[in-house]
């Protein structure tokens, strides 16, 4: 009888064990399932309104951002835009000369472009001699850097800016080529008008940036944000076999943009 007794006890002290087991287990799968979707949603909602990641594709803003960095862009900033509609949500505060720009490409909006806004609507901006001069102020740009100071191309793609001239008589005046006739290069244009709702942009390395002055104005609904840091950065061209980890720029991790 005892026997019998404590052979039923250990078969229900098993199947208490394989329960409490397969409670835990549950447990387990159960908090899974309560705590993922709000976390995915938290990081979708994050990534759409709030920051997002950007990896610099070339040397256009040499020095300031180097190719291999990757950035986190701040969206809220300029009030990101609600996905599907045409809306966006209320800025903090309008874009600023001088402020690094994450913009849609406006030949080709399924890419991305960085660059500094130089030019708001209304300004008037011109170059002299790679100088930039807005609104008649010749500008002292610490950023900038030029790596081809002696070569000036002068190329069709320059020639959109005639519709943005001020007038006849200023174009004529203008001190690009002393002629009524307007003949724009890389290092020499202008004066020119910023329109409403249009930036003027440019790369900080000056002589290498496909910018403003080649396919002209960014229009404000394609801004997607603005440069807070650097989160991660890379020497894209080293030798190493595995240059994201031997070529890590580790004085550049954490660095604000400005």
């Amino acid at each position: 009888m005892a026997q019998h007794t404590d052979q039923r006890a250990n078969a229900l002290r098993a199947a208490n064990g394989r329960s409490r087991r397969r409670a835990l287990s549950f447990g387990w799968l159960w908090e899974w399932a309560r705590v993922l979707p709000p976390a995915v949603l938290l990081f979708f909602a994050l990534r759409t309104f709030a920051v997002e990641a950007f990896k610099i594709p070339s040397g256009s803003m040499e020095r300031t951002l180097l190719v291999g960095d990757f950035l986190l862009v701040n969206k809220w900033l300029y009030g990101a835009e609600v996905p599907y509609t045409r809306r966006r949500l209320p800025a903090v505060r309008t874009p600023q000369v001088g402020d690094i720009l994450v913009f849609q490409w406006p030949a080709d909006p399924s890419k991305n472009f960085v660059k500094r806004l130089v030019g708001r609507p209304g300004d008037t901006l011109a170059m002299q001699g790679g100088s930039l001069v807005r609104n008649g102020s010749r500008l002292q740009e610490q950023y900038v850097s030029h790596t081809e100071p002696n070569d000036d191309p002068m190329i069709d793609e320059f020639r959109w800016q005639r519709g943005y001239l001020p007038s006849t008589a200023a174009a004529a005046d203008a001190h690009v080529g002393m002629s009524p006739i307007y003949r724009p290069s890389r290092d020499n244009w202008g004066p020119i008008v910023v329109p409403p709702k249009h930036l003027f942009v440019l790369g900080d390395n000056r002589d290498n940036s496909l910018d403003s002055r080649y396919w002209g104005f960014v229009p404000d609904s394609l801004l997607r944000g603005t440069p807070w840091l650097v989160y991660y950065s890379f020497t894209p061209d080293s030798t190493a076999r595995l240059p994201w980890l031997s070529g890590i720029r580790w004085g550049r991790l954490g660095a604000r943009v400005r």
